[in-house]
């Protein structure tokens, strides 16, 4: 990673990066907590691959929806990266 050459720049990139994470936390709170404990009653109506969908949720989904969360977020501070001008290649 370069150093910013401009701190309004450096701004700029770090508001955005807080404001990626924040969403992304908030995805993965509602996912893991809600989807796992607080809905787990009313998804368990559901049958996902023979389970329970609150079930599957609480042992597998969560942990799935953390991955994809991860992938996301990579691919998105490339992104970023590239639009500040702090990319490395």
């Amino acid at each position: 990673m370069s150093s910013p050459k401009r701190p309004e720049a450096a701004q700029a990139y770090w508001q955005e990066n807080l404001r990626l994470m924040l969403i992304l936390l908030a995805i993965w709170f509602f996912i893991s907590f809600g989807c796992g404990i607080l809905f787990v009653e009313q998804l368990n109506a559901i049958q996902f691959f023979g389970f329970p969908l609150g079930f599957w949720f609480a042992q597998q989904g969560s942990i799935f929806g953390f991955l994809g969360l991860i992938a996301f977020y990579v691919w998105k501070m490339n992104q970023l990266d590239r639009k500040h001008d702090f990319h490395e290649d």
